[in-house]
């Protein structure tokens, strides 16, 4: 049986194509709280910032894993996606770039959301 559920998941995607598996665990977690009504945040950091961008995530492919994209459309129906504000700049991302609603911001914010009352923060 599964304890009380934090009212906000908090997952920091730190990897992309470089670790695949590491990237698939992020998103699907993320997707499957979301699918289960958590209010999710998932913030793209490093090389998972590519992910923001438009048909990026349509390219990953890990076997025996959900599409990426289709993790992605999930979370952003009915969750949070954030770029990290420097790793979208070392990437010369910017907000004209990403997908619809990917939103870019920094540290301050992504501590603000981990730290908030009833958030647990998972980073992968």
């Amino acid at each position: 049986m599964l304890g009380p559920m934090a009212r906000t998941l908090v997952v920091k995607a730190t990897a992309g194509a470089d670790a695949p598996e590491r990237c698939a665990q992020a998103f699907t977690v993320a997707a499957t709280a979301v699918a289960a009504g958590v209010d999710v945040s998932l913030w793209l950091t490093g090389e998972s910032t590519w992910f923001a961008l438009p048909g990026r995530a349509q390219e990953f492919e890990l076997p025996h894993s959900a599409p990426l994209a289709e993790l992605l459309h999930v979370i952003l129906t009915s969750g949070r996606v954030t770029a990290c504000t420097q790793c979208a700049a070392r990437r010369e991302i910017g907000p004209d770039d990403v997908l619809p609603g990917v939103r870019i911001a920094g540290a301050a914010v992504f501590v603000e959301e981990s730290l908030a009352e009833g958030a647990q923060a998972l980073v992968y």
